[in-house]
């Protein structure tokens, strides 16, 4: 059974394949040291995004940009995606995916620094979208300030929300896996939000604000 278990997973990982412009992003995560979005995690936002016809959508952790790509693959044609790293180097990295990819730079707007000294300055309920992969002991405030974004019928999104399959075993107490394991019954318990785990990549935490 936890061999089919396994199987399937990967299978479901490698059912929508990455172009070469991922693939390239990809490569620079590796020589950057950045664990990016898996390719199943990365298919399943470019669906989120597709499903709420997101127009506007902003993204804690930019990496070098592979789950970027696969936001603007969802996103309407003249989507906009506001992209936040505390990493000027893994910005130019994605800067370069980006155009790889022949991205318009007016369809991208990264910013560097810090998510929780960037994301106050954004709007309130003007997001469509909000894909929030930073850090994990920081997660919780990200998350809040992501609901604020989000319009009434906007997507959440939350990578590593199983974070290396620690969060599913109760004897897993380290500072991280706790802030993970309390950021899932934030979201789980927000009476504004509607919400589901899904088993993708490191875990994809989904909520749509009502």
């Amino acid at each position: 059974m936890v061999a089919d278990k396994a199987l399937s997973w990967a299978y479901t990982e490698e059912f929508v394949p990455e172009d070469d412009a991922i693939a390239d992003a990809r490569l620079r995560a590796a020589e950057l040291g950045v664990t990016p979005v898996s390719a199943g995690t990365g298919a399943a936002l470019r669906v989120l995004a597709a499903a709420g016809r997101a127009h506007a959508v902003a993204e804690v952790g930019t990496g070098t940009g592979v789950s970027a790509l696969w936001l603007l693959g969802g996103m309407t044609p003249d989507g906009v995606l506001t992209t936040i790293d505390v990493e000027s180097e893994h910005q130019r990295a994605a800067r370069q995916a980006l155009a790889g990819a022949g991205i318009r730079p007016a369809r991208t707007r990264l910013i560097a620094g810090r998510a929780l000294d960037v994301l106050p300055r954004l709007a309130d309920g003007a997001y469509d979208l909000v894909h929030v992969d930073g850090d994990p002991n920081e997660a919780g405030d990200d998350v809040a300030q992501a609901v604020r974004l989000l319009r009434p019928g906007g997507i959440l999104a939350v990578n590593a929300a199983l974070w290396h399959d620690r969060v599913a075993d109760p004897a897993r107490r380290d500072d991280t896996t706790v802030a993970v394991r309390e950021l899932g019954r934030q979201v789980r318990e927000d009476a504004r939000l509607v919400s589901a785990l899904l088993p993708s990549g490191d875990g994809l935490l989904v909520a749509v604000r009502r």
